[in-house]
């Protein structure tokens, strides 16, 4: 097993070699998860939602065959909860023992050797993360009326944020960087996030996915919204319009670079716009300055992608 310290170089090229081709646009994000991984540390993912963290460490834990324990951080995410509880209608027949606890996601990922992944690491509770410090800390934990449990040798604590939501969250104390190591996840680019729409929602129109990408990562770029669509957004917004044209009967003009050409058809632009609404409206956030609607902004980068962008584009 290539981790804890007892791999060598060789095995982690041998494993980054099978993992990159699962991962679009994420080697350099990879090269540090398994190095740091493979060292025995735990980790902080910090970035957006949509940006591969959690199919990087799918990817990571299938090849080296431990499981990827899922738990999302939120108010409810209390220390019985993740540590796990005993049976309750077992305890009125048998009284408190090891053998009717119901292990929580934890101890499964304890004692199984798998990761523990905490999604939105900062909404969770201060005494539920001061839970996870002491098992990050001694790779052992101690349960009332169960005993010690300590933890397998591949078992990793890997906790992601999303630094744009300042809502419902904590501020993580210096004890828990201490523990972890970080890395700052952002968006892929263009020509990746292209590659992914077109994994995801094949079959699809290049043309479809060409607009899909771009018309989403406007809503990134822009000063009204506070935080942009991710990815999946592109990809649903791909599927809605493949299949908004198909239902109106609009023919997909074909696909001639990534820029949007001039004189699309006005059905095919009307239903993009329609397919914007619905896919990414609920997927931007805007700014407390802003004074439009999130539909009369992605209205905007409609009229920019389809209409003023082609204009410029011509000679003269």
């Amino acid at each position: 097993m290539p981790v804890g310290g007892s791999s060598t170089t060789g095995d982690l090229a041998a494993i980054r070699r099978r993992i990159v081709g699962q991962v679009v646009g994420r080697e350099r994000e990879l090269d540090l998860v398994l190095a740091a991984v493979a060292a025995g540390r735990d980790l902080v993912l910090e970035g957006p939602p949509g940006t591969s963290k959690s199919t990087l460490l799918r990817a990571i834990t299938a090849e080296w065959g431990i499981p990827l324990v899922l738990v999302e951080g939120n108010a409810d995410l209390t220390p019985s909860r993740l540590v796990g509880h005993h049976n309750p209608s077992r305890v009125l027949k048998e009284d408190y023992s090891a053998d009717n606890f119901v292990d929580g996601p934890l101890l499964e990922a304890m004692r199984s050797g798998g990761f523990l992944y905490v999604e939105e690491f900062n909404r969770a509770p201060e005494d539920t993360i001061d839970t996870l410090l002491t098992a990050m800390a001694e790779r052992v934990i101690s349960v009332p009326r169960v005993g010690v449990v300590n933890a397998a040798p591949t078992f990793r604590v890997v906790a992601s944020m999303n630094p744009y939501d300042n809502i419902g969250t904590t501020r993580l104390s210096t004890s828990v960087h201490d523990r972890m190591c970080r890395l700052v996840v952002d968006y892929q680019d263009a020509a990746a996030e292209r590659e992914i729409v077109t994994r995801r929602a094949a079959p699809v129109s290049a043309r479809v996915v060409a607009d899909a990408v771009a018309v989403t990562r406007r809503t990134r770029e822009r000063d009204d919204i506070r935080q942009g669509s991710s990815v999946r957004g592109a990809i649903d917004l791909a599927l809605v319009a493949t299949q908004l044209c198909g239902m109106r009967s609009v023919a997909i003009p074909d696909a001639d670079g990534v820029a949007p050409p001039r004189g699309l058809p006005t059905d095919y632009t009307a239903a993009f716009l329609d397919a914007m609404l619905v896919s990414l409206s609920g997927r931007i956030h805007l700014d407390d300055t802003a004074f439009t609607t999130a539909e009369g902004i992605l209205t905007e980068i409609w009229q920019d992608h389809f209409l003023l962008a082609p204009a410029a584009a011509e000679p003269g």
